[in-house]
C-alpha cells in the first residue's frame, strides 16, 4: 500500500498563469511559498529560517476558482499529489521538475486590520486563527470511566448508574 498526498499551507509567489486548450480544458499554475521558523539552538547555535517554493499545478474546475480569486500574496491551502516529471532543455540536458497536482484549492487567510476595523464598526480586533493549545492546560473529564474489562470475561449484570444530575452542564457537544 502506498500514499501521494501533500498539504501545503503558504503564500502565493505571483499571480497564476492560466491556459485554455483547444479541447475546453484548462490549466493554472502558480508557486507557493511555504516557510519554516528559524530559531537558537541550546548550544547558541543559530537555525535560519527557511523557505521552500512549490510548483503548483491546477486542472479541472479548480481552474476557475484559481483565475478568479488566487493573486500574489494570497494565503492558500491545497491538497494535492506529488509529481515529478522530465524534460530536455534547449542545450539538451536533461531537467527534472517536481510539482503538486493539487485537488482542492482553498484561501487561508484572515481579514486584514482595516477589514475587521470596517466589520467592527471601528474597533480593531485581532485576527483569530486556530492554535494549539499547551498540553499543560487540558483538563480530564470529570466523569470517572472504567477500564475494558477482558474480551473473555462475560459482561457484569449490574444495571446502568443513573445519569448524574449534572450531565448536561458538563456535555458541551454539539450533538
Amino acid at each position: 500500500m502506498s500514499l501521494n498526498k501533500v498539504i501545503l499551507i503558504g503564500n502565493v509567489g505571483k499571480d497564476p498563469d492560466v491556459r485554455y486548450f483547444d479541447g475546453g480544458s484548462a490549466l493554472a499554475n502558480f508557486p507557493v511559498a511555504t516557510s519554516e521558523r528559524g530559531y537558537t539552538l541550546a548550544n547558541g547555535t543559530v537555525i535560519p529560517e527557511r523557505t521552500e517554493w512549490h510548483n503548483i499545478v491546477v486542472r479541472r474546475d479548480q481552474v476557475q476558482f484559481v483565475e478568479k480569486w488566487v493573486k500574489k500574496g494570497s494565503s492558500v491551502y491545497i491538497e494535492g499529489k506529488i509529481r515529478t516529471r522530465n524534460y530536455d532543455d534547449q542545450a539538451g540536458v536533461k531537467r527534472y521538475m517536481t510539482e503538486i497536482h493539487a485537488d482542492r484549492v482553498e484561501f487561508y487567510s484572515t481579514p486584514r486590520r482595516e477589514d475587521a476595523t470596517a466589520q467592527t464598526g471601528g474597533e480593531a480586533s485581532t485576527p483569530t486563527q486556530p492554535v494549539a493549545q499547551p498540553a499543560a492546560t487540558f483538563q480530564q473529564p470529570t466523569q470517572n470511566f472504567q477500564e475494558p474489562r477482558a474480551f473473555s470475561a462475560p459482561p457484569s449484570a449490574a444495571p446502568a448508574p443513573a445519569p448524574r444530575e449534572d450531565a448536561a452542564a458538563i456535555d458541551d457537544l454539539p450533538f
